[in-house]
């Protein structure tokens, strides 16, 4: 009996469409090797998997078949093409180069480098785009030290505000303070006051009137001379003052 025909659409299982990949890919390359030993045939097969992996068979080389591939399909007209986009494609390269290697040659002369082979018209002309340089630099250096002075004013007159608020805070504060201390101040005062009446008062209640009999010794102060008599018998100090 017979296998049945197959039905040519996509096969919806992943194991079996897998399965049937793999089989299908064997079989195909093996054809493709017999084909090219049996008729020596140069055969290229090229096969991507729906996972995006390369197979691949070449009887004689997979880019020497391609460029024999592309030399066959090309038409005169194709090549004409094709040699036209290359020499333009040469043109665009000579063109950059030539630019790049003129602004090299500018940034040296900018830099005061090889300035020997220039003109005097030339050299003025460098002159003035020195000087343009310059006088954008100064503007630019300018307009960038305005902008810092009103930065640096905005943080004084913002740190100023704030000062000032500290200021009334801390007055606010120093007042309440100073009357409280006053205060104190005032009630010590009082009570000291207080005492040192009491304390006078105490004192003259215990003074009491002493009675002395006879006489005080009489002590000369430091450097009085000493009295002598007048009737020359000796010197004798006076014991008692009247």
């Amino acid at each position: 009996m017979g296998r049945g025909r197959v039905e040519l659409k996509r096969i919806e299982n992943k194991i079996n469409r897998q399965v049937t990949f793999s089989k299908r890919r064997n079989g195909l390359l093996k054809k493709a090797y017999e084909l090219s030993v049996l008729c020596d045939a140069e055969v290229a097969l090229i096969i991507f998997s729906s996972r995006g992996k390369l197979y691949e068979f070449g009887s004689a080389g997979m880019n020497r078949t391609l460029e024999r591939y592309q030399r066959c399909c090309y038409t005169p007209q194709d090549a004409n093409a094709a040699d036209r986009e290359t020499q333009s494609w040469y043109q665009e390269v000579s063109r950059l180069k030539s630019k790049y290697e003129s602004l090299q040659r500018a940034q040296r002369h900018l830099l005061g480098e090889d300035l020997g082979p220039l003109s005097v018209k030339e050299l003025q002309n460098l002159e003035k785009q020195l000087e343009g340089a310059l006088s954008a630099a100064r503007q630019r250096k300018t307009q960038i030290m305005m902008e810092e002075m009103e930065e640096l004013r905005r943080k004084e007159r913002h740190l100023g505000d704030i000062n000032k608020q500290l200021k009334n805070k801390l007055e606010a504060e120093g007042q309440g303070s100073f009357r409280a201390i006053q205060a104190s101040w005032d009630s010590t005062a009082l009570v000291g006051n207080t005492f040192s009446a009491q304390s006078s008062q105490s004192n003259t209640m215990d003074c009491e009137p002493t009675l002395q009999i006879g006489y005080h010794h009489y002590v000369p102060p430091e450097g009085a001379t000493i009295a002598r008599s007048v009737a020359g018998e000796g010197n004798f100090i006076q014991g008692w003052v009247l």
